[in-house]
């Protein structure tokens, strides 16, 4: 079973996102990092087992989230993992190895790591600003772009398949 009635909107920084693919090309899945550890714990309640469609637009250091940003990177989540010490279990065996340039980002920063597989980059003709995604209940306002992983609904724009 494939959820398609949510999605997950997340900022990544662009340089993570191209360094993570080959990792999960690699491993199976990347890790990304979020203090959403409740998110993620609602999250996989909710999916029941089954992956999940994620949407991703390229973070800006620095720069307040915009509602004109782009989602141009697509993948799957499939589970996360809590880290109570900040830091994934496997070390950086799924982790974009240009987080270790940053002091923190795999030692204590984060409060889980979660797991995308099948992670690519969107056609052009694919993406869509953040503004057109549609919210769901207890997801995010549209006058308040996220900072961080939220819930959606999927876009019928943005093919999904396993």
């Amino acid at each position: 079973m494939i959820i398609k009635d949510f999605a997950i909107l997340a900022p990544v920084p662009l340089e993570h996102l191209k360094s993570g693919t080959q990792i999960a090309q690699d491993t199976g899945f990347v890790a990304f990092g979020s203090r959403k550890w409740e998110l993620f714990r609602q999250i996989n309640e909710m999916r029941g087992g089954s992956p999940v469609p994620v949407l991703i637009y390229p973070s800006h250091e620095d720069v307040p989230a915009k509602a004109s940003f782009i989602v141009s990177w697509k993948g799957w989540y499939v589970g996360s993992e809590e880290a109570p010490k900040g830091r994934h279990s496997t070390g950086m065996t799924h982790r974009p190895p240009t987080t270790g340039q940053y002091e923190g980002d795999n030692h204590g920063h984060w409060a889980v790591f979660w797991h995308v597989q099948s992670l690519i980059e969107l056609p052009p003709a694919q993406r869509v600003p953040i503004s057109s995604i549609q919210t769901i209940k207890g997801g995010w306002r549209k006058e308040a772009p996220p900072r961080g992983p939220e819930l959606v609904a999927t876009p019928s724009t943005i093919e999904f398949s396993l």
